[in-house]
């Protein structure tokens, strides 16, 4: 995490704490080294990512070429099989895990039921492989909750928003 002396600013992708109407000057800027630019104007924030070819060779935590996440689903942003990463990758779904009913408990109580089938989604049961946010994994983590990940398909961007250490801990 970074901050910036207006207001608490975490990496892109990540939520704003802090910067509400009665917060900080209108406009503000703060730069993430390989995170991107978040603007801040009064409560709304905005991020630009660097740009990232997702059809390009993108790495895993060991530098190696990032392997499949799972066989279940397609899985990643760009629903490839894969967590890669691009520029239209607000949520930064780089962290490959094997979802538990624990975990999937703890992101619908946030909002984010993986469960609930939805259009082509089929939803998620225990031990399925799926591309997840990292600010929602290192939440997880936090929280004691997090689930086991695929260190071959995890992106080595997952680095930013948590150590390399908790990752490596939750291997499975």
């Amino acid at each position: 995490m970074f901050g910036i002396a207006l207001c608490g600013v975490a990496p892109c992708g990540a939520f704003l704490a802090g910067c509400g109407a009665g917060g900080p000057a209108p406009v503000a800027t703060a730069v993430a080294p390989a995170q991107g630019t978040v603007e801040i104007e009064g409560d709304v924030a905005s991020c630009a990512l660097p740009d990232v070819d997702p059809g390009s060779a993108q790495r895993n935590l060991a530098g190696a070429e990032l392997a499949p996440c799972g066989s279940t689903h397609r899985t990643g942003f760009y629903r490839e099989g894969r967590c890669t990463t691009g520029p239209d990758d607000h949520g930064v779904h780089v962290v490959c895990a094997e979802v538990t009913e624990t975990f999937l408990s703890f992101t619908a109580a946030q909002g984010n039921d993986l469960s609930t089938p939805r259009g082509s989604f089929p939803g998620l049961e225990p031990g399925d492989a799926w591309c997840l946010c990292a600010s929602r994994w290192a939440d997880a983590y936090e929280a004691g909750v997090a689930p086991p990940v695929v260190i071959a398909a995890t992106h080595e961007r997952a680095l930013e928003f948590v150590p390399r250490e908790a990752l490596e801990a939750h291997a499975r």
